[in-house]
């Protein structure tokens, strides 16, 4: 677990998988910026248990999104996604950080990056709180909603993050 002040993470585990399921085939869950998941359901299984995916809780138990992180290389990528109604509360803020915090504490990587579509101003604000910088555009990058789209990238840097750790390290995932 992965305490924040508002927010915990939490591995996900089997007994979470139908819930991700759930989200991830629910248009209001991925929003106007991603298509909904159609696979099955022992491929979300697979999905959910071989990837790092953290659940968003708040600290009243409540279940309010996930947070995934996949190695590119010695590149971390991370994915994060809210409820609908918890969206704009600092909780995607507080995830990604907690997450950046995890992942250059625990893993030998030297930066760690997001991509986002150029019109998802919620996550930029909350990618350059953390202290993301924008390093371009890529083009025609991310196909959804029928059309191809634009996407920005986004990373963080070991050296740039000394200054931003919050996480404690005795923390334990």
């Amino acid at each position: 677990m992965l305490e924040g002040k508002t927010i915990n993470l939490r591995v996900a585990e089997e007994d979470d998988v139908s819930l991700i399921v759930g989200w991830w085939g629910n248009t209001q869950y991925m929003g106007e910026y991603q298509d909904v998941m159609t696979k099955t359901l022992p491929e979300f299984k697979k999905i959910v248990l071989e990837n790092t995916i953290f659940l968003i809780i708040e600290k009243n138990e409540v279940k309010i999104g996930h947070i995934v992180g996949w190695m590119i290389g010695r590149t971390m990528e991370i994915g994060f996604a809210l409820i609908p109604s918890e969206r704009g509360k600092g909780y995607g803020t507080e995830a990604i950080q907690l997450m950046v915090d995890h992942l250059f504490l625990t893993k030998d990587i030297a930066r760690i990056q997001v991509t986002t579509d150029v019109r998802n101003k919620a996550s930029q604000r909350a990618l350059e709180n953390v202290g993301f910088a924008k390093e371009g555009t890529m083009r025609k990058y991310f196909y959804a909603k029928g059309n191809y789209r634009d996407h920005f990238l986004y990373s963080i840097l070991r050296d740039e993050w000394k200054e931003l750790k919050t996480l404690k390290e005795e923390s334990k995932v």
